[in-house]
């Protein structure tokens, strides 16, 4: 009976799907490169490692092609999208913002159609307005205001006329939302002598009467400071300029006028020299605190100091007084020609080169390209402002009355991140931030139009050897999409880079 016994658990021992057999735990599912390993040799049928390890270095190099041709396909499409989006801001005036995609190229077209498009992206017909609604009444704008012949009244006073007036009614003989652009050329900087008078007049009509045969639209004529006001304080001599305007009215051309604050020349390399006024430079000798100074000492005499622009320092003016009772006077002087319609625009110098920009990067104190340039902020009223509230000191918005701002280029060292020549300018633009919004917010606040320079590519010229990291169209677009984004109206101005590398 015991052997029996013996018998019956040996066998409940040895078979399988005996009850102890079923209480063992089940086996762990392999999981990372074990069950990657056992999932490609179940598949392969193989159960080697080593034909596994491969596998799946194969499988993995496939994503990573993959994934390269999709980066690819991406990259196609921006450039794609970014060539729609600059051929509609060039041709078709759509307002797109800077950073656009395609959906916003969409919706600017179905706006443009006559549909309705909210900002969820819902799109809709307009509903037809019902025939029994009412009229609707709008309100005719009063006629734009002008300026009086003898303007008196001080910068900030209630009767001076808000900017908003006098551009109402000039922008819009200015073929703004049209495909026309007006062509105007700039006059040459010797057509007007250091005595003020007009040089050489017949050449002159010679001149204007082959610009009329190439239908140009205007002439541009920079209105020096240093010439107009060279001798005394509010002495203007505006004869040789009242000369030169009755020409060009004789062959009824429109003419842009610059208001031009700064010096010109100065160079070996220049054969006109036109320097601030001569009474402006006996008083720079003197105190030596009106023009703008660098970290070493170093004075530039090309514009006046922002410093100044509301200290009397200048035989009892600031320097927003001297630059108002200079356009006064042309305005005055000049009366008869704006109720003619013949001065169809005015720009205001606002610093070096008569750009809104610190005269960081003169050649004459050794500056050489491509340099990042010196701060200018070492003068005395200068640091005396920067020391009080830098932030709130706002020389443009100052000075700006009407119409015409140069905007600066500064391309080289644009492809770096710190941007240091655009810096030391005035301009905080690295990469992770839009530096010229902040200007281009208080220009659109006074109702201006930019002027900017076009910077084009000459063969063998520094920006091709790119040797200072420049990118002259980079820095281009950058400024045209903000300041299209800011609602700007912009004029183009063409230059030939000639920078020489060895200069």
């Amino acid at each position: 009976m015991n052997v029996k016994q013996d018998l019956e658990q040996q066998q409940q021992l040895s078979d399988p799907s005996s009850e102890h057999f079923s209480q063992q735990p089940p086996q762990r599912r392999p999981r990372g490169f074990a069950a990657a390993t056992a999932a490609v040799a179940a598949v392969s049928g193989s159960s080697a490692p080593w034909d596994a390890v491969v596998a799946v270095g194969k499988g993995r190099k496939e994503r990573e092609k993959e994934k390269e041709r999709t980066k690819l396909r991406e990259r196609h499409r921006r450039a794609i999208t970014s060539r729609m989006l600059a051929g509609l801001r060039q041709h078709g005036n759509f307002p797109l913002p800077a950073r656009a995609d395609m959906n916003d190229v969409l919706a600017a077209l179905a706006r443009e159609a006559g549909w309705i498009v909210e900002l969820d992206g819902t799109t809709y017909r307009p509903s037809p307005t019902p025939s029994s609604s009412p009229p609707i009444n709008i309100a005719v704008p009063p006629p734009p205001c002008q300026l009086a012949p003898f303007p008196v009244s001080p910068i900030n006073s209630p009767e001076c006329e808000d900017p908003e007036q006098l551009m109402q009614g000039a922008i819009d003989d200015d073929f703004v939302g049209t495909t026309y652009i007006p062509v105007y050329l700039t006059l040459p900087t010797s057509i007007i002598n250091s005595y003020g008078q007009l040089v050489d007049p017949e050449l002159l009509r010679q001149e204007l009467g082959h610009l009329k045969a190439l239908r140009v639209d205007g002439v541009i004529v920079d209105c020096w400071w240093g010439i107009v006001e060279a001798w005394s304080p509010l002495k203007y001599q505006w004869s040789g300029y009242r000369d030169l305007f009755n020409i060009i009215r004789e062959f009824k051309l429109k003419l842009q006028v610059v208001m031009a604050f700064h010096e010109y020349g100065g160079k070996e390399s220049d054969h006109i020299v036109i320097s601030l006024p001569k009474w402006i430079l006996r008083l720079g000798k003197i105190t030596k605190i009106y023009f703008f100074t660098d970290r070493e000492g170093r004075r530039s005499t090309e514009c006046l100091s922002w410093g100044i622009d509301k200290e009397r320092v200048l035989k009892g003016r600031t320097g927003v007084e001297v630059y108002f009772d200079f356009m006064r006077s042309f305005r005055m002087e000049f009366n008869d020609l704006f109720e003619e319609g013949l001065i169809s625009a005015v720009e205001i110098g606002l610093g070096s080169s008569g750009e809104l920009k610190y005269p960081s990067f003169l050649e004459k104190v050794g500056w050489i390209y491509p340099g990042i340039g010196e701060f200018q902020c070492y003068d005395k009223y200068m640091q005396h402002h920067l020391r009080r509230a830098a932030r709130q000191y706002n020389h443009g918005s100052e000075v700006i009355i009407t119409v015409h701002v140069e905007h600066s280029a500064i391309y080289w060292w644009y492809r770096t991140s710190s941007h240091a020549a655009e810096l030391t300018a005035g301009y905080y633009n690295p990469t992770n931030q839009d530096g010229y919004s902040p200007v281009f917010d208080m220009l659109k606040k006074h109702h201006v139009m930019m002027k900017f320079t076009l910077v084009s590519q000459a063969p063998g010229s520094a920006l091709e050897t790119d040797e200072a990291w420049s990118d002259a169209e980079g820095q281009s677009w950058q400024v045209l999409n903000s300041a299209w984004e800011h609602g700007l109206i912009i004029a183009a101005q063409g230059e030939l880079s000639s920078v020489d590398v060895a200069a």
